[in-house]
């Protein structure tokens, strides 16, 4: 039986101004492991579950860029540039911090002074994606990074799936399995997030506009195979009509592997 889903608005938009408490966030490598997805496939988990001096969990932060009309961006942590040159619906590794307060910047990449994010993030322990949300040219969604708290937890014999709306000509929608037999995302709107278990199998996701009774035209399918204890993002990128998209990106399914966990391994444990 496929468990109710949980719906929950999990991507807070960042403002341009004003310091970020994040009660645990952000993952990643100081020293700027920059491997990552680069939109044709999936994107492993590579983070190691590391502690600091005093004990406590390092902390993991990933930068997604889902901004279609956005030039390649480079990423810095305390001026030091830890990724560069991040096209479009690419997903980092995860880069492994300590907890504590740092300055995170983005820019387009090789140009420093065209700043897209500049603020003082909080970091406890926990994991985090940075996510680069909208447009530039703001004709559907204004662009706005955001941050998005990542569930790495072991999902046990099942799998776990978030789906992240993050198309900006996109209604709000529903995904089902099975010809509309089986919900599993209801009237997820543009920024919304929400997580599944299901157990692992082959799935054709169906994304429809969200209605009352979750039976709308089936725009466009995707199939997905979640092995067991695995967990991943689904994020749902691109235009619906791209021809009249500031951004000719057509509406697709990124799909990254966000943590993986054999015989009880722990979060972030590859091994």
């Amino acid at each position: 039986m496929v468990q109710q889903h949980t719906r929950r608005r999990a991507l807070s938009l960042i403002g341009a101004t004003g310091a970020i408490g994040l009660a645990g966030c952000l993952g990643g490598d100081e020293n700027g492991d920059d491997e990552m997805d680069d939109g044709n496939g999936m994107a492993d988990d590579g983070t190691d579950d590391e502690m600091t001096d005093d004990g406590m969990d390092n902390a993991g932060v990933r930068v997604a860029h889902l901004s279609p009309d956005a030039p390649n961006v480079d990423v810095y942590v305390d001026g030091d540039t830890v990724l560069e040159d991040v096209p479009y619906r690419a997903v980092s590794d995860y880069l492994e911090l300590a907890p504590e307060t740092y300055g995170i910047m983005i820019t387009a990449a090789g140009d420093p002074d065209t700043v897209v994010f500049d603020d003082d993030v909080e970091v406890g322990d926990g994991d985090y994606t940075i996510a680069a949300l909208g447009e530039l040219a703001e004709e559907n969604q204004p662009f706005a990074p955001a941050i998005l708290e990542d569930d790495l937890s072991d999902p046990g014999e099942d799998t776990r799936i978030r789906l992240v709306h993050a198309s900006p000509d996109a209604p709000a929608v529903d995904v089902t399995v099975g010809d509309g037999e089986t919900l599993l995302f209801e009237d997820a709107a543009f920024g919304d997030a929400a997580a599944v278990e299901v157990p692992p199998d082959m799935y054709t996701l169906e994304i429809r506009p969200a209605t009352e009774g979750n039976d709308g035209d089936v725009v466009a399918t995707f199939d997905v195979e979640p092995m067991a204890g695995n967990v991943y993002s689904a994020f749902a990128v691109g235009y619906l009509e791209p021809g009249m998209a500031p951004a000719n990106e057509a509406f697709d399914l990124e799909v990254t592997l966000d943590a993986e966990h054999h015989d009880g391994a722990d979060d972030h444990d590859d091994e």
